[in-house]
């Protein structure tokens, strides 16, 4: 579990660090981060991202400082044609990914020398993840606290987090299930003619009224499930309406950010990965 040790020990990095990752991502990031970087660091101080970070599941040595140009667009780092705004690069639960990408490495190697590399530097993840009170687990306590907070699963399954009052003001459900709009998608994705996809955008743009009157009364939660949704189906012929919702729905959350990263997504969305840093 995560424990106080953690909160209370900062990171041995500049502050000079801090600001260059926090002003080129926009975000403030957590602890752990740092002390990930100092663990990097620690294996290879010439190379800090080193091999541990060049791979799928962690974002690689280009998310990180030293590796950037002025025109590289980092909302777009490692992002893919579903991913949405919150899953935005390395801030993604990076040690935990870490963690299974040596589970992983370690069965697929053959290799005695990389084994038993592998086998240190996850030795020593552990030890350092142990000593700082970080939890390896897949589902950290955060994660399962925001779990508690979902209003509902969305085609991504991460799950819909929006604030709702006392009264229940926040969040109002589509009149349609995930699998009714998933099929109402299909119908949309694989119409034989424009004529006939345009009668099948009929529940859609029924929906889209919906949210209006949901955003009037202060639902905004109602648009951002939407918006999500047909982001995440991933067909060209959701661009448009994602990108009216989204934007508008982080807007009215107060999640601007978020709102910047959805319409530069869209704006270099295609079926290739789009992740600027590493072109």
């Amino acid at each position: 579990a995560d424990v106080k040790k953690s909160k209370s020990c900062e990171a041995d990095v500049s502050s000079e660090l801090r600001k260059e990752v926090e002003n080129h991502y926009k975000l403030s990031f957590p602890e752990d981060f740092y002390h990930f970087w100092k663990f990097c660091e620690e294996l290879d101080p010439e190379k800090p991202a080193g091999e541990l970070l060049q791979n799928d599941s962690v974002s690689g040595k280009e998310s990180l400082p030293g590796n950037w140009t002025e025109d590289m667009n980092s909302s777009l780092k490692r992002n893919i044609l579903k991913d949405p705004p919150l899953y935005n690069g390395i801030s993604y639960a990076i040690k935990n990914h870490a963690k299974l990408f040596l589970m992983k490495k370690l069965k697929e190697v053959t290799d005695k020398k990389k084994v038993n590399l592998l086998k240190h530097i996850d030795e020593k993840l552990t030890e350092a993840a142990r000593e700082l009170g970080y939890s390896l687990e897949q589902k950290t306590v955060k994660m399962k606290q925001r779990d508690k907070k979902v209003v509902t699963k969305t085609f991504h399954g991460a799950g819909l987090v929006v604030p709702v009052d006392k009264n229940d003001v926040g969040y109002r459900e589509l009149p349609e299930t995930d699998a009714a709009l998933k099929r109402i998608c299909k119908i949309i994705v694989e119409a034989a003619s424009d004529e006939e996809r345009l009668k099948a955008f009929a529940p859609i743009q029924e929906m889209m009224t919906f949210v209006q009157f949901a955003n009037d009364e202060c639902d905004y939660g109602m648009g951002l499930e939407l918006g999500m949704d047909l982001f995440c189906y991933g067909s060209h012929y959701f661009h448009k309406v994602a990108g009216q919702l989204l934007p508008l729905a982080y807007t009215l959350l107060k999640r601007n950010l978020y709102a910047e990263i959805i319409e530069d997504h869209l704006a270099n969305r295609s079926k290739e990965n789009i992740d600027q840093l590493a072109a």
